[in-house]
């Protein structure tokens, strides 16, 4: 709530805070957990809950830093479908991410960098292929 409360967005009544903590909760796939201390839920369930806790802000912009990492394919296919409708909701998203899977899955436009360098940028299925990426 603290996240929605001091947002970029001005907080309406306490009630309407309410209610939108649990639509966020049910989008982030942690309907009737809002009562439970985050330091008792599993790894993704604190990674659904960090989503969460940023998109109580009203974010515009979303930057997403190795999502994926340590999660099991069945996870990872769960995660994808979340950021997936994060994006359909309006909001812009940068994810940095290493598996290539996820970000093939989810990107319209990819920028790839090699020791803080870019080396390719355009569109997925080109820059997979690209000889200085595969090399990389």
């Amino acid at each position: 709530m603290g996240g929605r409360i001091y947002g970029t967005v001005k907080a309406g009544s306490l009630k309407a805070i309410e209610k939108e903590c649990e639509e966020i909760l049910d989008m982030v796939s942690l309907a009737g957990k809002g009562h439970v201390q985050a330091r008792t839920l599993g790894v993704v369930e604190r990674k659904r809950l960090e989503v969460g806790r940023t998109l109580a802000t009203k974010p515009k912009i979303l930057l997403l830093d190795e999502m994926m990492s340590g999660l099991t394919p069945a996870e990872m296919d769960d995660a994808l479908q979340l950021v997936t409708r994060i994006f359909q909701s309006g909001i812009t998203l940068i994810v940095v991410e290493h598996v290539i899977k996820a970000i093939l899955k989810i990107s319209n436009r990819l920028i790839v960098l090699n020791h803080g360098q870019k080396i390719a940028e355009g569109e997925p299925q080109t820059v997979i292929k690209d000889k200085v990426v595969v090399e990389a």
